[in-house]
């Protein structure tokens, strides 16, 4: 299934949503207390990234296709710092939340 109908995770959807509403209390609420993240492989401080790389950026995640409910998706990503870019994401989730998500270039 193509696109973010592909997303049926409560969690995942509420963190794209928040991406993309630019809403940083949104997001942290969809993520586990102590998750954890990595980008291009190498772990990251989460809040720090979500800083730099969402919110002060003005980041935007298009879902391009999604599997696992969207625990797995590729992504067009944009922010005013990197321009646009094809992104993957792998998410964790536990107890409706997600505990970790892993993204880099696709």
């Amino acid at each position: 299934m193509a696109g973010s109908d592909g997303v049926t995770d409560p969690a995942v959807q509420a963190l794209i949503s928040a991406v993309n509403s630019g809403d940083r209390a949104a997001f942290f609420d969809a993520l586990a207390p102590g998750a954890t993240m990595s980008d291009d492989g190498t772990d990251r401080d989460l809040a720090d990234w979500a800083d730099r790389e969402i919110f002060s950026s003005g980041g935007h995640m298009d879902v391009v296709s999604a599997t696992d409910g969207g625990r797995s998706l590729i992504a067009n990503y944009r922010n005013e710092t990197w321009g646009d870019m094809r992104t993957r994401w792998a998410f964790t989730t536990a107890d409706g939340k997600i505990s970790r998500f892993e993204t880099g270039q696709a």
